[in-house]
């Protein structure tokens, strides 16, 4: 695998993957990455790309400019905007953090570790602050109370759990040297929580 393959750790997306879902969600993320990425360091060998070249060879997405990641990046924006509801912000923080953290393809692996830590902490952190607040049902509600939960992260000092406190401190780090804030946070958490809970669930469960 390329790479730019691990973010999150899951496999590229399928030709019957139907746009919707949380593992859609996540490999649609996966996409714009890379193809920002690709874009960025002049990456030309897709092989390096895993999803990028499934979502490329399945959408078939026509290089632009002779220049892979810059038609593909539109695309997958498109698709996330239209699917999910993300602003034009959310991919204008992705952009600045990879143009921040990844100058030279070198730079690549060190950037999806931190970024791969800061995502399992801060839904740890997340799970543990929202707890039975994440079956609210009502949208409106649910990304209200985990923007609350996000600023708590953020802001809040007095944790009496050691693993919260540990948690918390690490996502903080993380958030001050990838650059995202607050409002990328809530909308990225928003959208897992709520997509996460359409998942049917398995019947050995």
């Amino acid at each position: 695998m390329g790479i730019l393959g691990n973010l999150f750790r899951k496999k590229a997306v399928n030709e019957e993957t139907k746009v919707g879902g949380i593992e859609d969600f996540m490999t649609l993320i996966r996409v714009y990455y890379q193809a920002v990425m690709a874009g960025n360091l002049g990456i030309s060998n897709i092989n390096m790309l895993p999803d990028l070249a499934m979502f490329k060879r399945t959408l078939k997405v026509a290089t632009q400019n002779n220049k892979l990641g810059v038609a593909e990046k539109s695309r997958c924006k498109k698709m996330l905007m239209q699917a999910y509801g993300l602003g034009e912000g959310f991919f204008k923080e992705i952009d600045a953090s990879i143009k921040k953290n990844c100058r030279n393809v070198n730079m690549v692996n060190g950037y999806f570790f931190q970024f791969q830590r800061f995502n399992e902490s801060l839904m740890m952190a997340v799970s543990n602050e929202m707890k039975y607040t994440m079956r609210i049902p009502f949208k409106k509600m649910l990304y209200a109370q985990t923007e609350v939960a996000i600023n708590n992260i953020l802001t809040k000092n007095d944790w009496k759990d050691a693993a919260m406190f540990k948690a918390v401190g690490e996502v903080r780090q993380l958030q001050h040297a990838l650059g995202y804030t607050g409002q990328w946070m809530t909308d990225f958490v928003f959208n897992v929580i709520r997509l996460a809970k359409k998942e049917p669930k398995k019947k050995s469960e």
